[in-house]
């Protein structure tokens, strides 16, 4: 179960990420509130993952997750530049997740 916690506290890492942008700066009512219940609900979520896991493996597991999908979605969503240098380090990232995962 840790592990669905770390994955859905990731995913709501790229949801306040990328919320962030949103807020202008918090001068924004809904996504303000909507990225700090994001905020909120990620670290709750990290906070049950490492109950069982190991710090070191979780937090790089999260902020892999946080990155590659704020990555990802700030090129789909936002128009930011998705050249291929760009791109293979966003693969380096995701191999590390999966080796952390499966060495922990």
């Amino acid at each position: 179960m840790a592990w669905v916690y770390l994955f859905l506290a990731g995913l709501l890492e790229i949801g306040w990420a990328i919320g962030l942008k949103y807020t202008e700066g918090f001068t924004r009512l809904t996504p303000t509130v909507l990225t700090v219940v994001s905020m909120i609900a990620s670290l709750a979520l990290l906070g049950l993952a490492l109950k069982t896991l190991p710090v070191g493996t979780a937090y790089a597991i999260w902020t892999g997750i946080g990155t590659v999908g704020t990555a990802l979605l700030g090129i789909y969503l936002l128009g930011e530049p998705a050249t291929a240098i760009r791109l293979a380090c966003i693969g380096l990232i995701v191999g590390g997740i999966v080796g952390l995962k499966l060495v922990a």
